[in-house]
């Protein structure tokens, strides 16, 4: 997976175009990322007996891998990822200005 737990992205489709944040989690089997404040819908909430209300909550949905870009800490663009051999470890790199990442 190109995409880890803490990079930072960019939206690149849908209704948070344009929007930035860090990924939280990644569900590799669905090709999605949650991204906090990202994609929040809201929920109806029936009420669970006296103590937990009910109403309206907003919730964070997970979005798809392909509307997300990673952002460069270094060029602060948004970017492919490419992969590099280093003493038989395998290193990520952004394609724009060759940075490790």
């Amino acid at each position: 997976m190109k995409l880890k737990k803490g990079d930072q992205v960019i939206i690149t489709k849908g209704k948070d175009k344009g929007r930035k944040g860090k990924i939280e989690k990644i569900f590799s089997k669905t090709g999605r990322v949650l991204i906090p404040g990202i994609n929040i819908y809201k929920r109806h909430l029936k009420a669970q007996g006296q103590n937990k209300k009910g109403g309206i909550i907003d919730k964070v949905m997970p979005i798809s891998l392909a509307n997300v870009a990673l952002l460069c800490p270094k060029c602060g663009k948004k970017t492919r990822v490419g992969f590099q051999l280093t003493k038989g470890e395998k290193q990520r790199l952004c394609k724009k200005c060759g940075a490790l990442l």
